[in-house]
């Protein structure tokens, strides 16, 4: 095992809304760790809110916490866990004390959409991080200065970030291997029945040639054609041009293992992110209708009517960006 000077210190910042699960599993590996039959500690931790109190998770469980923000020891390092709501929940106070605790150069990292926290205290600028899937595109549109990556954890420097959920887990086994050597790592993950962590660049949802119903190579590849022009959107002559198919191969296609029409199906995946997009950040309908490639803005209205039941005015969710300018 590598030998490391004392135990290492954690310091999680608790955000009304987190992620339970992505604050349970990063928290479990330190604690199993600790169990480990030789040695040891090997971590402290401690729980912090804004102002000290117990924090609600977004599935209503509350959590007591050690203490509110304070000067932390320089050997410590700071975990921001977030999930929804989270730029309502995040205040000038929290992002000062960041920035404060930050500069004496600790390590610092987040859970989930905690990314979007390291982002407005302008700590990741140029970085490459990550976050949950569903946060991603919103997050990208808004802070197009950082390196977003579709990983389950990404490590720049000295900041860390994770998609949060089980990915919490994998991101402390890298960073206990890291510490003290790949038995301990090992170890713990035995002792979370956890058989085969996966590395960084491992994708956050299950690739999509791999899922049942597209895994004709074709068809996977006219999908993320599809995904990777949303907002300039490319017609199905095009599609099928560039996977070298005829138009009516590719309608076939669809029909047979999506039950849609190329045109339909691409069209759910842009109203899909228009939806992520008018509840998760502050963007206009003009502007969400632009990025998701639509040229009118009473069409696009009209169209996530009929989709969703409810005007693109009016949509609003629990899981919105926005950051709540007080103190």
């Amino acid at each position: 095992m590598t030998p490391a000077p004392g135990p290492k210190s954690y310091a999680f910042v608790l955000i009304p809304g987190f992620s339970q699960l992505g604050f349970a599993c990063a928290l479990e590996a330190l604690s199993l760790a600790n169990r480990y039959p030789s040695g040891g500690p090997f971590y402290h931790w401690r729980v912090l809110s804004e102002t000290g109190a117990p924090v609600a998770a977004y599935n209503g469980v509350t959590t007591a916490t050690d203490g509110p923000l304070t000067e932390l020891a320089r050997d410590e390092t700071i975990v921001i866990c977030a999930g929804e709501d989270v730029g309502r929940n995040t205040s000038k106070k929290l992002l000062n004390w960041l920035r404060r605790e930050v500069r004496r150069g600790m390590d610092f990292g987040a859970l989930s959409s905690g990314t979007y926290v390291l982002a407005l205290a302008g700590l990741i600028s140029g970085k490459r991080v990550t976050t949950h899937w569903e946060y991603r595109a919103a997050l990208t549109e808004i802070l197009p200065d950082v390196i977003m990556e579709d990983n389950i954890f990404s490590t720049d420097g000295r900041v860390f970030t994770t998609a949060g959920g089980a990915a919490s887990m994998d991101m402390m086994l890298d960073r206990i291997g890291t510490d003290y050597g790949a038995d301990l790592a090992t170890w713990v993950a035995d002792q979370m029945v956890y058989t085969n962590p996966r590395l960084p660049d491992h994708a956050q949802r299950v690739a999509l040639r791999t899922r049942p119903q597209v895994r004709n190579q074709k068809l996977a590849l006219a999908v993320q054609i599809m995904n990777n022009n949303i907002e300039d959107p490319v017609s199905p002559d095009e599609i099928s041009h560039l996977i070298g198919l005829s138009t009516r191969q590719l309608e076939r296609l669809f029909a047979r293992y999506m039950a849609s029409s190329p045109k339909r199906y691409y069209l759910r995946l842009r109203l899909a992110k228009a939806r992520d997009l008018l509840r998760q950040t502050d963007f206009s309908v003009t502007d969400v209708c632009v990025a998701c490639g639509f040229r009118s803005l009473s069409h696009f209205s009209k169209t996530y009517r009929a989709a969703y039941g409810i005007s693109p005015g009016l949509e609003g969710g629990t899981a919105k960006l926005v950051w709540r300018d007080t103190d």
